[in-house]
């Protein structure tokens, strides 16, 4: 697991994120619907970095 915190610029840009329900300091809450698109688009042989990045973060 990662030490990384959140600035709250980040955290503000990553509020803005469809795919987020919500977000701290510490961590993020992803959306049901973006964790369906990314088992999905991960099946059919998307790496997970191309699925974030397509995603907007």
């Amino acid at each position: 697991m990662s030490k990384k915190t959140f600035t709250e610029n980040e955290i503000k840009q990553l509020t803005n994120n469809p795919y987020v329900k919500s977000v701290s300091s510490k961590g993020i809450t992803y959306t049901d619907a973006f964790k369906q698109l990314f088992i999905t688009e991960n099946k059919k042989g998307k790496l997970p970095r191309e699925i974030f990045e397509e995603c907007g973060f």
